[in-house]
Order: structure tokens, then C-alpha cells, then sequence
């Protein structure tokens, strides 16, 4: 069997700008936000039911949920340039579509599936931009790669949602909205000119391949890194859930916040703030590594929701300390990309950071269950206790464990993998 090949060299030309990884991961952010934000709006206004408006979010999410399962697919066959473009065309054709087609109760099942097929297809063009991420960044920039990266993930939610919002709004025709859109999307693969390929990870034969990639992955996960890696994407630090239970209209009412204070928080101005966020917290990696930076960062969004308990119950507080959770929230995400890129390596990128990236979506899933549950039955004050004490927690089993694995020795690194960086966790 063939050696997986190596990362395209980079000699030739100097290192892109990591702005370049914003605009082109944005996208795969805008996808969704248009469904969670501009479509869920909508849904009610239109004749659909509050239930039927959380079903179309609800697909939208269920690729990124389970998006682990064909990632091999990216890394086994086409070069990256051409999946990214392969589903940045795709996604632009579904931008277009969903906000073409008139939402209402006999549409619904029609958005419904171009939600679906859309968000599948923006896995595709996130396979591709974490792979070239992994394979031509120098190990000790990924913290800051890492930011900018997130920076078009959530920055492209919030823009994405609250530019499709008004366009929808305030465009005679949905056809019209959906031109814009589609045309910034295709906007966004411009930078593919200042990158070079990453070629698919070849083999003498598929069942070859996958066993390659199985051993990968598995020897990924079982390194020290890979361990350390896991655990933090189990515990209940830097999630930020709070989001989508503080965006209530009963929850926010507790603090004297209506509609137009959780629009301010949910679209435009949640991106712009979580973007600086990313970008922040990516250079901020350099000092401590990812993970440890992980840790503190996870430490400031204890403070923040502390705090907001601690301070009186008015708009203000309510819009203040929910950008600041944004900000905070938005360093999370950078450090979070920047330790798995630590632990994955090059090699099988998009499998093994997607591995990962599935597994952090359980604690953002169950946190959420858990926010509304002591809100329902204790009050929003007790909500905001429950998540600062829990990332607490979360922190100190990590801390834990790391003193745990420092007394043993360190396991052979993969041959793919990159060493961590001098100074972290």
C-alpha cells in the first residue's frame, strides 16, 4: 500500500494571509444561519407552526451532527480545491433555492429537503477547508490559523442569517435574495487562488485506504494528545449553549429584553462580536497552546455568566453580557480548533478533525438540556449558576487528567502528527 502523501510543499510561495481560511469556511457558517435565523423567523409569519420552524433548524443541524460518518469520503477521493468547489457551487444552488422558494405551510416539506441538501452539501466544503488547514499550516500558527478559521464559522452563522433576514425582507422577491446569496457564496472561493491543492490520501485500493484511515484515527485518539483532545470535547467547558436558551422570549423577558434586543444579539452584531472573538483568542494560543488556552478561555465564560447573575436585571445587562458571552464564546471556538489541529496531524484530516468535532457536540447538546432544565424549575438566575459551575468542574477534571497523563510516559506520536507546541497543557 502506498505511504499517505505528504503535505504540498509550500516553498515555492510565502504562507497565505489565515484570513483566507475566513472567507472561505464562511459558507459553511452562512448555511445554517440562513435556516436558523432567517428561515426560523420567518416560519411563524408565514403560516408554519413554532414546531415546524424548529424542524427546519433541526435539519439543518443533523448534518454537522453526523457529518463524521462520510468525511472519508472527502479525504479518500478528490483533491481539496476540488471539493471545494464542487460544493461551494452546490451550496450556492441551494442559497438560492431556499430563499427562492416561498416559505409556507405548502412548501414546507420542499424547504425542508433543500435545507437538508444544502447543509449536507456545506459539510463538503468544510471537509475541505479544515484539510487544507491541517495540511499547510506550520504547527506552531495553528492557534492563530485556528481563529480565523472559526472567525468565518461563526462570523458566517451570524452574517449569513442576518443578511438573508433582510434581504428577505426587504427584496420585492425571494428570487432576488437568493441571487445575492448565491453570489457571495461563489464570492467566497476567490481565495482559492493564493492556496495550493491538497491532493485526496491515495492507496493501492479503497479497502486499503479505509484500513489506513481506521488505523490513522485510531492511533490519533489513543495518543496522549488525541486523549487530552477527546476530553475536552466531553466536558462541559466553552460550549456556549447559553445562546440558544438566553435567545427565549421568556427567558429574556427576565431581564426586560424583547424582540429587538435578541435580534441585536442573535444576528449581525453576534457574528461581527464572536469574529474579533476567534481572531483574539486564535493569537492568544501562542502563549500557553491550545489547550491550556482552552481552559482559561472556559474560565472567562464561568466569569461572564457569574457575573451576569451577580448584575442587575435590566436590558442593558441582558445585551451587554450576552455580547460579552459572544466574545468569550468566540474564544472558545479558536482554541477549540486549535488543539484538534494539534492532535490530528495532516494526515486524514477531515476524518479525524470531524471525529472530533462530533464529539464536542455533546456537551453543547446536553448543557442546553440541562440550562432549560434548572431554568424551568429554578429561574434564569439559577440557569446562569448552573453553567458557570459546571465549566468549574469541567476545568478541573481536565486539569486532572492532565496531571495523570504527565506522570506517565508519553506514548509514540502518529507518524503523521505534528508535535505539540513547547508550553501547553
Amino acid at each position: 500500500m502506498n505511504a499517505a502523501p505528504p503535505a504540498p510543499s509550500t516553498a515555492r510561495r510565502p504562507p497565505a494571509h489565515p484570513f483566507v481560511y475566513t472567507l472561505l469556511i464562511a459558507p459553511f457558517g452562512a448555511t445554517f444561519g440562513f435556516v436558523g435565523v432567517a428561515l426560523a423567523f420567518l416560519a411563524t409569519r408565514n403560516g408554519l407552526t413554532v414546531g415546524d420552524g424548529a424542524a427546519l433548524v433541526a435539519l439543518g443541524l443533523a448534518p454537522n451532527v453526523w457529518k463524521f460518518c462520510w468525511s472519508p469520503i472527502a479525504d479518500l477521493t478528490l483533491s481539496r480545491k476540488r471539493w471545494y468547489l464542487l460544493s461551494c457551487v452546490c451550496c450556492a444552488a441551494g442559497m438560492f433555492a431556499m430563499a427562492a422558494v416561498p416559505l409556507g405551510p405548502a412548501t414546507l416539506h420542499l424547504v425542508g429537503i433543500l435545507v437538508l441538501a444544502t447543509n449536507v452539501a456545506a459539510t463538503f466544503l468544510g471537509f475541505a477547508v479544515e484539510a487544507m488547514v491541517a495540511h499547510l499550516t506550520p504547527a506552531a500558527d495553528r492557534g492563530r490559523v485556528s481563529g480565523w478559521f472559526q472567525a468565518g464559522n461563526l462570523g458566517g452563522s451570524g452574517i449569513g442569517g442576518g443578511l438573508g433576514l433582510w434581504l428577505l425582507t426587504n427584496l420585492p422577491a425571494g428570487w432576488q435574495a437568493g441571487l445575492v446569496l448565491a453570489a457571495v457564496t461563489l464570492v467566497c472561493a476567490v481565495p482559492l487562488l493564493w492556496l495550493p491543492d491538497v491532493p485526496a490520501e491515495r492507496a493501492d485500493s479503497v479497502a486499503g485506504a479505509v484500513v489506513a484511515l481506521v488505523r490513522d484515527l485510531w492511533t490519533t485518539v489513543w495518543s496522549r494528545n488525541g486523549f487530552l483532545c477527546g476530553l475536552l470535547c466531553f466536558v462541559p467547558v466553552g460550549t456556549g449553549a447559553l445562546s440558544n436558551v438566553l435567545a427565549q422570549a421568556d427567558v429574556a423577558a427576565y431581564w426586560g429584553a424583547g424582540a429587538h434586543e435578541v435580534e441585536l444579539v442573535q444576528g449581525l452584531l453576534f457574528g461581527c462580536v464572536s469574529m474579533v472573538g476567534c481572531v483574539v483568542g486564535g493569537y492568544g494560543c501562542r502563549f500557553f497552546g491550545p489547550r491550556a488556552t482552552y481552559g482559561i478561555y472556559g474560565g472567562f465564560m464561568a466569569a461572564v455568566t457569574a457575573g451576569m447573575a451577580l448584575a442587575p436585571h435590566t436590558p442593558a445587562t441582558f445585551l451587554g453580557f450576552s455580547l460579552a458571552y459572544a466574545l468569550v464564546t468566540g474564544l472558545c471556538y479558536a482554541a477549540f480548533s486549535g488543539f484538534v489541529f494539534d492532535a490530528i496531524g495532516a494526515g486524514n484530516a477531515a476524518t479525524k478533525y470531524n471525529g472530533f468535532a462530533s464529539l464536542s457536540n455533546f456537551p453543547i447538546w446536553y448543557m442546553g438540556l440541562l440550562l432549560a432544565a434548572v431554568e424551568t424549575r429554578q429561574g434564569p438566575k439559577a440557569m446562569l449558576y448552573a453553567e458557570s459551575g459546571c465549566g468549574v468542574i469541567g476545568i478541573v477534571i481536565f486539569v486532572v487528567a492532565v496531571l495523570v497523563w504527565r506522570a506517565r510516559p508519553a506514548a509514540a506520536a502518529p507518524a503523521a502528527a505534528v508535535a505539540v507546541p513547547a508550553g501547553e497543557a
